[in-house]
């Protein structure tokens, strides 16, 4: 995987260097402020809070393509995640992860099967790709997995830095 080649900007615009992140271990999720799965924000704070000193690192990506459920701006989304839930992980800039305008990263990503077997467009808001510190997808999770599911977190501990 070459995750850590492809560019992205943060939410707030600036250029966000991902190789940054080169030797954590990345929760990617698409994310979106208006959805009845939003509630997971509070989840993947917790997580980036309980596993963020050991080497995990959660990256949001805001996405407005399933029934228009990330429509604001970068400033609204922010002042939302923060306010809301606290959000302290980074956000990126709205990105699309299917079709002809899917950001690399998850053209990429989407290679990669889930659980039981299947690849493909991403089916929701919150799908969660687990990404090893060496930068090989390490796990995916359909989007109602919660951030606390057990076989998420056993997945993240298997694959924190040592």
């Amino acid at each position: 995987m070459a995750i850590y080649d492809h560019s992205i900007r943060s939410l707030s615009g600036e250029p966000m260097a991902l190789d940054a992140y080169r030797g954590r271990a990345l929760l990617v999720v698409n994310v979106a402020s208006k959805c009845g799965l939003t509630p997971q924000y509070e989840g993947l704070e917790k997580l980036q809070k309980d596993y963020g000193e050991r080497g995990l690192q959660v990256i949001g990506f805001p996405c407005n393509q399933f029934a228009g459920q990330e429509p604001g701006t970068a400033e609204e989304i922010a002042t939302f995640c923060s306010t809301t839930y606290g959000v302290s992980f980074p956000l990126t800039e709205k990105v699309d992860v299917n079709g002809a305008d899917r950001h690399p990263i998850y053209a990429e990503l989407v290679t990669v099967a889930d659980g039981d077997g299947e690849a493909g467009d991403v089916k929701w808001n919150f799908e969660k790709f687990l990404v090893s510190p060496t930068g090989e997808v390490a796990g995916r999770f359909r989007p109602l997995v919660e951030p606390e599911a057990p076989e998420l977190v056993s997945a993240i501990e298997r694959v924190l830095p040592s």
